[in-house]
């Protein structure tokens, strides 16, 4: 039987990827009593594609929103793995950690990473209101738009 939180993705059209392994010597996860930390995930589409770019440099902030929101699609996949398939065990979102890729004097990086905070309540509604931080960096890995991590209250 499907779960609130997977029957509300199915509604908005999204399936979850597969949680994708640590691409070095970290791990995915790691749960400290009912606190699970997350490691950054990046905004690789449906076709495998990163999605790539500086903000205000060839990005613009409805682009740099549609990265953080697969951002927190592979965060929610990353959940998922952790709960044993239960997306249901979530109880809340408890706090972002934002980098956008941004220009020197790009300053809208709040209005980017609501992609990824937007989605979680649309998604989780109560339970995907968080705190965060969004911070502007020079550069990210594989010179991505954005990279978040996250930490999430489960059961």
């Amino acid at each position: 039987m499907t779960g609130q939180f997977e029957s509300r993705l199915a509604a908005l059209g999204i399936t979850l990827p597969e949680a994708a392994a640590p691409a070095a010597n970290y791990v995915s996860y790691v749960q400290a009593g009912d606190l699970l930390h997350v490691s950054g995930q990046l905004p690789k589409a449906e076709d495998g594609t990163l999605v790539t770019g500086k903000l205000g440099d060839g990005l613009d902030v409805a682009e740099g929103a549609a990265a953080a929101k697969l951002c927190a699609i592979h965060l929610l996949s990353q959940v998922k793995a952790a709960c044993g398939g239960d997306l249901d065990r979530l109880v809340r979102v408890v706090k972002l950690g934002a980098f956008v890729n941004s220009a020197p004097d790009f300053g809208q990086q709040p209005a980017v990473v609501n992609g990824a905070s937007d989605f979680l309540v649309e998604v989780l509604g109560d339970a995907g209101r968080h705190a965060r931080s969004a911070v502007s960096s020079p550069a990210l890995p594989f010179g991505v738009a954005v990279e978040i991590d996250g930490i999430f209250q489960i059961r």
